[in-house]
């Protein structure tokens, strides 16, 4: 995996935790107010979902997989939101459940049932290997999740929500160290799952 794509961390607070407190507490001023600040982030998390992609076909999934998550979000009927890296880590695996849900329908053939828009259903247009890969990574951490959980955190946040490693650390209320040392055995943990001889020769994790 590519370290410059988790290298860079969230963009500056601004107020970010505030506002999500706020609105945790049912503010919904809090909501009109923290909308415009958070909206480029989950861009940017969306585009490492998607970095994959032709820049035409990310832009179209980008937005629509934004909207999906932002919506999923807004439509929870309790939130706790602790800080704005709890809120982004939530997003992020929002998002990798929408993408895996859309591969996994195009890979059996089936349209959506109803649970997603026709603009998002259309904006997804999966290759079969693409929706293979995305299929054999979620299976990957669902097999890492088994193992450890704390690693396939790891992983979903670092990865793919582009947390840092303190923002990581606070999220699982662990070291900064820990999550260093787990990011690495992870790191290579997945690499190994995903070559072509699978994951035959290494079927665990070390926590020390």
């Amino acid at each position: 995996m590519n370290e410059s794509a988790v290298a860079e961390s969230l963009a500056p607070d601004h107020g970010v935790t505030e506002l999500l407190v706020a609105w945790s507490g049912g503010d919904q001023d809090a909501l009109t107010a923290l909308i415009p600040i958070i909206y480029g982030e989950l861009r940017r998390i969306a585009q490492r979902h998607m970095r994959r992609e032709s820049p035409e076909r990310n832009t179209l999934e980008t937005t629509a997989l934004v909207h999906e998550a932002y919506l999923r979000l807004m439509n929870q009927k309790e939130m706790n939101w602790r800080n704005r890296a709890h809120f982004f880590a939530a997003s992020s695996q929002s998002m990798r459940h929408i993408l895996i849900d859309m591969a996994r329908s195009r890979q059996t053939g089936r349209r959506g049932s109803g649970a997603y828009k026709v603009s998002l259903e259309d904006a997804f247009v999966f290759s079969p290997e693409r929706a293979s890969e995305l299929v054999a990574l979620d299976e990957a951490l669902s097999a890492l999740e088994k193992l450890d959980e704390r690693k396939s955190r790891i992983i979903e946040l670092r990865f793919f929500g582009g947390l840092s490693i303190e923002e990581t650390a606070a999220v699982l209320d662990v070291s900064p160290e820990t999550v260093w040392r787990e990011w690495k055995r992870a790191k290579a943990w997945l690499y190994c799952q995903l070559s072509p001889s699978g994951g035959s020769r290494q079927t665990s994790t070390t926590r020390d």
